[in-house]
Protein backbone atom coordinates (compact mmCIF):
# COMPACT_ATOMS: atom_id res chain seq x y z
CA UNK A 1 0.00 0.00 0.00
CA UNK A 2 1.25 3.62 -1.06
CA UNK A 3 0.22 6.58 1.16
CA UNK A 4 -0.14 9.69 -0.40
CA UNK A 5 0.57 12.44 1.79
CA UNK A 6 -1.28 15.99 2.59
CA UNK A 7 0.69 18.85 2.97
CA UNK A 8 -0.74 21.62 5.12
CA UNK A 9 -1.19 21.47 9.16
CA UNK A 10 -2.44 18.60 11.37
CA UNK A 11 -6.14 18.11 10.68
CA UNK A 12 -7.68 18.72 6.84
CA UNK A 13 -4.50 18.18 4.62
CA UNK A 14 -3.83 19.51 1.05
CA UNK A 15 -3.51 16.34 -1.66
CA UNK A 16 -1.21 17.30 -4.26
CA UNK A 17 -2.35 16.93 -7.71
CA UNK A 18 0.00 14.49 -9.04
CA UNK A 19 -1.31 12.10 -5.96
CA UNK A 20 -5.35 12.72 -6.93
CA UNK A 21 -4.45 11.80 -10.84
CA UNK A 22 -2.86 8.22 -9.44
CA UNK A 23 -6.36 7.71 -7.40
CA UNK A 24 -8.29 7.86 -9.92
CA UNK A 25 -5.65 6.03 -12.50
CA UNK A 26 -5.80 2.90 -9.86
CA UNK A 27 -10.23 3.69 -9.88
CA UNK A 28 -10.55 3.64 -13.28
CA UNK A 29 -7.99 0.46 -13.72
CA UNK A 30 -9.91 -2.01 -11.41
CA UNK A 31 -7.94 -1.01 -8.24
CA UNK A 32 -9.17 0.58 -4.22
CA UNK A 33 -8.02 3.96 -3.34
CA UNK A 34 -8.62 4.33 0.38
CA UNK A 35 -10.11 8.18 0.83
CA UNK A 36 -11.14 10.85 3.52
CA UNK A 37 -14.96 12.01 4.04
CA UNK A 38 -16.43 14.07 6.50
CA UNK A 39 -17.12 11.36 8.56
CA UNK A 40 -14.60 8.13 8.13
CA UNK A 41 -12.28 7.29 5.81
CA UNK A 42 -14.02 5.28 2.49
CA UNK A 43 -12.95 2.68 -0.02
CA UNK A 44 -12.74 3.61 -3.72
CA UNK A 45 -13.67 1.76 -6.52
CA UNK A 46 -15.41 1.83 -9.58
CA UNK A 47 -18.98 0.83 -8.99
CA UNK A 48 -19.64 -0.32 -12.10
CA UNK A 49 -16.75 -2.88 -12.29
CA UNK A 50 -18.28 -6.39 -10.54
CA UNK A 51 -14.41 -7.85 -10.12
CA UNK A 52 -13.26 -4.62 -8.58
CA UNK A 53 -16.48 -4.48 -6.28
CA UNK A 54 -15.82 -8.30 -5.50
CA UNK A 55 -11.98 -7.44 -4.39
CA UNK A 56 -13.51 -4.67 -1.92
CA UNK A 57 -15.77 -7.19 -0.32
CA UNK A 58 -13.03 -9.61 0.14
CA UNK A 59 -10.61 -6.74 1.49
CA UNK A 60 -13.20 -6.02 4.14
CA UNK A 61 -14.56 -9.63 4.46
CA UNK A 62 -18.22 -8.08 3.84
CA UNK A 63 -21.53 -10.29 3.60
CA UNK A 64 -22.24 -10.00 -0.10
CA UNK A 65 -25.87 -9.31 0.16
CA UNK A 66 -24.76 -5.92 2.39
CA UNK A 67 -25.01 -2.74 -0.67
CA UNK A 68 -22.71 -0.29 -1.00
CA UNK A 69 -22.86 3.09 -0.78
CA UNK A 70 -21.83 5.50 -3.66
CA UNK A 71 -20.29 9.11 -3.94
CA UNK A 72 -20.90 11.43 -6.92
CA UNK A 73 -19.82 14.91 -7.37
CA UNK A 74 -22.85 16.41 -8.54
CA UNK A 75 -26.98 16.26 -8.17
CA UNK A 76 -26.65 15.71 -12.23
CA UNK A 77 -24.70 12.15 -11.86
CA UNK A 78 -27.64 10.87 -10.53
CA UNK A 79 -29.11 9.87 -13.69
CA UNK A 80 -26.02 7.61 -13.93
CA UNK A 81 -26.96 5.39 -11.06
CA UNK A 82 -30.91 6.48 -10.11
CA UNK A 83 -33.73 5.78 -12.35
CA UNK A 84 -35.85 8.16 -11.19
CA UNK A 85 -35.57 10.65 -7.55
CA UNK A 86 -38.32 11.04 -5.54
CA UNK A 87 -40.05 14.35 -4.97
CA UNK A 88 -39.52 13.56 -1.26
CA UNK A 89 -35.87 14.14 -2.00
CA UNK A 90 -35.65 17.37 -3.53
CA UNK A 91 -35.80 19.72 -0.34
CA UNK A 92 -33.56 17.01 1.57
CA UNK A 93 -30.99 17.20 -1.24
CA UNK A 94 -31.31 21.53 -1.67
CA UNK A 95 -30.86 21.27 2.58
CA UNK A 96 -28.32 18.75 3.31
CA UNK A 97 -26.13 17.91 0.22
CA UNK A 98 -23.00 18.16 0.26
CA UNK A 99 -23.03 16.13 3.73
CA UNK A 100 -23.30 13.49 5.24
CA UNK A 101 -26.82 12.46 3.92
CA UNK A 102 -27.29 9.26 2.09
CA UNK A 103 -30.43 8.64 0.21
CA UNK A 104 -31.38 5.69 -1.06
CA UNK A 105 -32.97 5.56 -4.95
CA UNK A 106 -34.54 3.41 -7.10
CA UNK A 107 -31.60 1.71 -9.13
CA UNK A 108 -31.18 1.33 -12.81
CA UNK A 109 -31.10 -2.19 -14.06
CA UNK A 110 -27.72 -2.14 -15.49
CA UNK A 111 -26.14 -1.70 -11.59
CA UNK A 112 -24.53 -4.43 -10.73
CA UNK A 113 -25.69 -7.07 -7.99
CA UNK A 114 -23.13 -6.86 -5.91
CA UNK A 115 -23.39 -3.33 -5.27
CA UNK A 116 -27.24 -3.29 -4.41
CA UNK A 117 -26.86 -5.89 -2.60
CA UNK A 118 -29.38 -7.58 -4.67
CA UNK A 119 -31.76 -5.02 -4.31
CA UNK A 120 -33.84 -2.61 -6.48
CA UNK A 121 -32.19 0.54 -4.92
CA UNK A 122 -29.04 2.16 -4.54
CA UNK A 123 -27.78 4.72 -1.58
CA UNK A 124 -25.90 7.80 -2.76
CA UNK A 125 -24.68 11.25 -1.67
CA UNK A 126 -22.44 14.09 -2.22
CA UNK A 127 -19.64 14.24 0.28
CA UNK A 128 -18.50 17.79 1.53
CA UNK A 129 -15.01 16.66 2.39
CA UNK A 130 -12.53 18.92 -0.15
CA UNK A 131 -10.44 15.70 -0.63
CA UNK A 132 -13.07 13.44 -1.47
CA UNK A 133 -14.53 16.40 -4.18
CA UNK A 134 -11.53 16.36 -5.59
CA UNK A 135 -11.53 12.72 -6.39
CA UNK A 136 -14.63 12.64 -7.71
CA UNK A 137 -13.44 15.26 -10.16
CA UNK A 138 -10.69 13.06 -11.16
CA UNK A 139 -12.31 9.77 -11.67
CA UNK A 140 -15.01 11.61 -13.26
CA UNK A 141 -17.40 9.23 -12.52
CA UNK A 142 -19.22 8.03 -9.32
CA UNK A 143 -17.23 5.76 -6.88
CA UNK A 144 -17.45 3.64 -3.56
CA UNK A 145 -18.11 5.15 -0.29
CA UNK A 146 -18.05 2.17 2.07
CA UNK A 147 -15.92 2.77 5.20
CA UNK A 148 -12.43 1.44 5.35
CA UNK A 149 -12.13 -1.39 7.63
CA UNK A 150 -12.38 -4.69 8.27
CA UNK A 151 -16.59 -5.85 8.87
CA UNK A 152 -17.43 -5.75 12.86
CA UNK A 153 -14.44 -3.61 13.42
CA UNK A 154 -14.41 -0.09 14.05
CA UNK A 155 -14.31 2.53 11.01
CA UNK A 156 -10.97 4.44 10.58
CA UNK A 157 -10.83 8.04 10.90
CA UNK A 158 -7.24 8.56 9.81
CA UNK A 159 -4.76 7.00 7.46
CA UNK A 160 -2.92 5.33 10.29
CA UNK A 161 -6.03 3.44 11.19
CA UNK A 162 -6.64 2.11 7.18
CA UNK A 163 -2.99 1.04 7.45
CA UNK A 164 -3.43 -1.03 11.07
CA UNK A 165 -6.60 -2.64 9.43
CA UNK A 166 -6.16 -3.32 5.65
CA UNK A 167 -2.30 -3.10 5.15
CA UNK A 168 -1.28 -3.50 1.56
CA UNK A 169 -4.67 -4.86 0.62
CA UNK A 170 -5.50 -1.43 -0.52
CA UNK A 171 -3.74 0.39 -3.11
CA UNK A 172 -3.21 3.90 -2.62
CA UNK A 173 -4.11 6.12 0.67
CA UNK A 174 -4.96 9.68 0.50
CA UNK A 175 -3.84 10.95 3.60
CA UNK A 176 -6.16 13.95 4.47
CA UNK A 177 -5.20 13.98 8.09
CA UNK A 178 -7.74 13.05 10.85
CA UNK A 179 -11.57 12.80 10.06
CA UNK A 180 -14.22 13.76 12.43
CA UNK A 181 -15.88 9.69 12.86
CA UNK A 182 -18.36 9.46 15.48
CA UNK A 183 -21.55 8.34 13.33
CA UNK A 184 -21.17 8.00 9.97
CA UNK A 185 -23.72 9.69 7.29
CA UNK A 186 -27.63 9.52 8.29
CA UNK A 187 -29.45 7.10 5.68
CA UNK A 188 -32.80 7.84 4.26
CA UNK A 189 -35.24 5.83 2.11
CA UNK A 190 -39.05 6.09 1.09
CA UNK A 191 -41.42 4.30 2.87
CA UNK A 192 -45.06 4.74 0.86
CA UNK A 193 -45.32 8.63 0.53
CA UNK A 194 -43.03 9.18 3.20
CA UNK A 195 -39.40 9.10 4.75
CA UNK A 196 -38.41 6.39 6.14
CA UNK A 197 -34.79 6.35 8.27
CA UNK A 198 -32.59 3.24 7.67
CA UNK A 199 -30.05 4.78 9.64
CA UNK A 200 -28.94 7.03 12.52
CA UNK A 201 -26.21 9.47 11.53
CA UNK A 202 -24.56 13.11 11.81
CA UNK A 203 -27.90 14.61 10.79
CA UNK A 204 -30.32 14.07 12.97
CA UNK A 205 -33.65 12.48 11.89
CA UNK A 206 -35.79 15.05 13.54
CA UNK A 207 -34.22 17.99 11.02
CA UNK A 208 -34.29 16.04 7.82
CA UNK A 209 -38.21 15.66 8.86
CA UNK A 210 -38.36 19.29 9.39
CA UNK A 211 -36.31 20.22 5.97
Amino acid sequence: MITAQGTGSSGQQEIPHKALAKAADIIQQGGVVAFPTETFYGLAVDPMNPTALKRLFGIKKRSYDKPVLILVDEESKLTELASAIPHQYQALIRSFWPGPLTLIFPGLALLPPLLTGNTPTVGVRISSHPIACRLLKAVGSPITATSANMSGKPAAVSASEVQEQLGSKVDLVLDGGKVPGGKGSTIVGIEGAGLKLIRDGVIPYDRILAA
